[in-house]
């Protein structure tokens, strides 16, 4: 990756995997102005950068994000005018587009608090693992905004169903990590001592897969969100007759015949 970042959270890469922690544990890992920007940059970056097959997002000490930072980002934003307020909501929800068009996968490992801003960084990723101690609030109403907050209205009902988005939305109340799991929100459930640890284990699985085609497979399930049955047929098949193209294909099948494990290389 390019660019001065990250200041404003902490970014390791093991192999080909980027483990990105936020950092902030005495306030619950809340988001600033810098901490938006800079991981929608990141996100951004990579799009050209093949060698990160995997992002893997958590918080540190306990808790997952706890949102916008009060006294950082809230009281500050009752100072703009409506032009400044605008470039805000537009700045975050550019967060959520380069997590969408980012090509690798993004799991968010959530324990504890999950609220605001944060809950919809996990909302945002591929996969979400949490803890039975997750607390998940979309908690937009409770502090006089609408639901309405960085897509949620579009990608939280996809998620667990409108009935149940809409309920969360509007009253926003916490979701236990429980109650996550069956409404399909998380994806499974870990103990908070293995947490980051399973979600490696999924990171690895995945950045040893066909990494061209999991890109391509993420960009045909944002797409399709818009389209009828027949369109979204035949986007798929032009979408498979260019992975059949690739030299994975052909890696797996020359495996298979070998009755070999194939060794995709992301071509």
């Amino acid at each position: 990756m390019t660019g001065s970042f990250p200041e404003h959270f902490e970014l390791r890469l093991e192999k080909t995997i980027a483990y990105v922690t936020l950092a902030r544990p005495e306030k619950k890992n809340p988001l600033t102005f810098e901490s938006y920007a800079e991981l929608a940059e990141m996100f951004r970056a990579a799009a050209s950068n093949g060698a990160i097959k995997v992002f893997v997002l958590s918080g540190a000490g306990g808790n997952f994000c706890s949102g916008g930072d009060v006294f950082e980002i809230i009281a500050p934003l009752l100072e703009k005018d409506a032009k400044g307020l605008l470039a805000f909501t537009q700045m975050t929800g550019d967060l959520v587009k380069a997590m969408r068009a980012c090509p690798q996968p993004i799991i968010a490992a959530v324990d504890g608090v999950c609220a605001g801003a944060g809950a919809i960084l996990a909302m945002a990723s591929d996969f979400r693992i949490g803890t039975a101690d997750a607390k998940v609030a979309f908690l937009f109403n409770r502090v006089g905004l609408a639901g309405c907050d960085m897509g949620a209205c579009a990608m939280l009902p996809r998620i667990v169903g409108l009935g149940r988005a809409t309920e969360l939305l509007l009253l926003g109340r916490d979701m236990s990590g429980d109650e996550g799991l069956r409404w399909g929100f998380f994806n499974r459930l870990s103990p908070a001592d293995a947490l980051l640890e399973d979600a490696a284990r999924v990171a690895h699985d995945l950045a040893a897969g066909p990494s061209f085609a999991l890109g391509l497979t993420k960009k045909m399930l944002k797409m399709e969100w818009a389209m009828g049955l027949d369109d979204a047929i035949d986007a798929e098949a032009v979408a498979q007759a260019l992975c059949m193209k690739t030299e994975d294909f052909a890696r797996a099948y020359h495996a298979f015949a070998a009755r070999q494990k194939p060794n995709f290389q992301g071509n």
